[in-house]
């Protein structure tokens, strides 16, 4: 029989727990009635979204589909806008009365609200102040469309099922984009389970957020509610989508087969289509839209866009505004790029010099056309930047690194609060993000919804002379691009309020 002396060397003395603290008690009470407010702010975001098409954010972070620990994760992102989190106790009272207002369609920015309520000298009462601040949006006019905008995807690859997931994340009430149609070279038995099962799993994004399920009979991918009719064809002009109840249909084409305008034009000739956008840069006189730069270029009779590449789109928003304040002279970019899929597992032939050799076992340098895609979106810059790129063992996430020369000396903390102004209060805030870790790496920026993220610590100044590091996810961050422009082209341009 073993003793209590050879039980205590066995397995240690038994360590007692000291027990909680008052101060303790009070910081998980705290946490428990904050979590508590998220809680009854999910429905209340949930509701304003589906009904009446608006969305809230703080600090143009969006908290529609967020969990409740989403939310009090926003709230403590205010610390990079106020320096200090976002009390909870305030928010809810905001958001409560909010909701009971008749809102129009908008971008409702809870965290400007709730600081602008509780400013100092502000005495208003709080339906007064929202009658005020909020009066863009209680014109009566209701939602931004009257019929729902029919989009199209034009392939399945990796930017196609991220458009997918975007757009049936926005249904909201399907009274605005409606994704109807994906359109596949022919496939064999079991085409739609593969593509269901593709939208439904993602090595990199994770699982699809709601169900999945297939209508063998109809060919549909039927998402969150959404049917989405799986249509096979050879050429864009054979498809007649008015067969399928598709109309003034946006044709997303994500294959990059055709880029200048005939090749696009072949959609326009398709029964029941619109305008056509395309997720590569366009060549000759199709204008390359980077969103929230250049989307003054679209015009109404604009058929055929282009949304330009994700390098582009991550790096322009950037040199834009760099180029306002301190001008950028001359510069080089050079890209540090995830693999993607026109690169082989194995070595085998490629048409491109380098890039044939195994994409997971080697860092490959290949040329990039963002350099001279820049100028297209920014003319000023026309003939001032270089740019080369590196393809790394990565499946996503990539890192522009601009190393400029600019027109005046410059300090850093003065770079660095521009920058991340402009990233939390400005036209460019869902373009430019900003960041403070010292740990961030590139898995972090999975999934992110900015153009680019700037890395404040690793900023390099020396007079003139600055180097910024860019961080993007060239799958979803330029896939929120894209959305982006398919928005605009189906009429929807949010007010966002408050406007101060």
């Amino acid at each position: 029989m073993v003793g209590d002396d050879e039980i205590v060397a066995l397995i240690g003395p038994t360590k007692v727990m000291a027990p909680m603290t008052a101060q303790d008690s009070e910081l998980l009470d705290q946490w428990h009635q904050a979590e508590a407010y998220a809680e009854e702010m999910v429905p209340l975001v949930g509701s304003l979204y589906r009904d009446r098409d608006v969305v809230v954010s703080i600090y143009g972070r969006p908290l529609v589909r967020c969990s409740a620990i989403e939310i009090l994760k926003a709230h403590r992102y205010a610390r990079q806008v106020i320096d200090r989190e976002l009390p909870l106790t305030e928010s809810i009272e905001v958001l409560r009365a909010a909701a009971a207002l008749p809102l129009d369609s908008a971008r409702l920015d809870l965290g400007r609200l709730t600081t602008g309520f509780h400013a100092p000298g502000q005495t208003a009462s709080l339906d007064d102040y929202l009658t005020e601040a909020l009066a863009p949006a209680l014109s009566g006019s209701g939602r931004l469309l009257d019929e729902p905008t029919d989009v199209v995807l034009y392939g399945f690859g990796r930017i196609g099922r991220l458009l997918a997931r975007i757009l049936i994340e926005r249904t909201g009430s399907g009274a605005k984009l409606r994704l109807r149609g994906i359109v596949l070279r022919p496939g064999g038995a079991g085409d739609v389970d593969k593509r269901a099962s593709l939208l439904r799993r993602d090595s990199v994004h994770g699982p699809f957020t709601g169900t999945i399920r297939v209508d063998h009979d109809k060919n549909q991918i039927i998402a969150n509610g959404n049917p989405i009719q799986l249509i096979y064809a050879n050429a864009p002009e054979d498809v007649d989508y008015t067969e399928y109840g598709i109309d003034n249909a946006i044709v997303v084409d994500n294959t990059g087969i055709w880029r200048d305008e005939e090749g696009l034009g072949r959609h326009l000739q398709a029964t029941g289509v619109s305008k056509v956008l395309l997720t590569a840069p366009g060549k000759g006189s199709i204008k390359n839209i980077i969103y929230g730069v250049n989307d003054n270029q679209i015009a109404p009779e604009d058929t055929v866009l282009s949304a330009a590449s994700c390098t582009t789109n991550a790096i322009v928003p950037v040199l834009k505004v760099m180029h306002d304040k301190y001008e950028v002279v001359t510069g080089h970019l050079e890209t540090v790029h995830a693999y993607t899929n026109d690169q082989n597992l194995t070595d085998n032939f490629h048409k491109k010099a380098r890039r044939g050799r195994s994409a997971p076992l080697n860092l490959v340098i290949t040329e990039t056309g963002a350099a001279t895609a820049v100028a297209k979106a920014l003319p000023e810059l026309d003939g001032r930047l270089t740019g080369n790129a590196i393809r790394v063992p990565t499946p996503n996430v990539s890192l522009a690194i601009l190393n400029l020369e600019l027109g005046t000396e410059a300090d850093p903390d003065e770079i660095h609060e521009y920058l991340r102004t402009l990233s939390v209060n400005s036209p460019l805030r869902d373009q430019i993000d900003f960041t403070t870790s010292e740990e961030l790496v590139s898995s972090d920026v999975v999934g992110s919804d900015r153009a680019g993220v700037v890395d404040s610590k690793a900023t390099i100044v020396n007079g003139r002379r600055c180097v910024l590091y860019v961080w993007y996810d060239n799958e979803a961050g330029y896939s929120y691009q894209v959305v982006r422009i398919v928005q605009d082209l189906a009429g929807l341009r949010y007010p966002s309020v408050p406007t101060a």
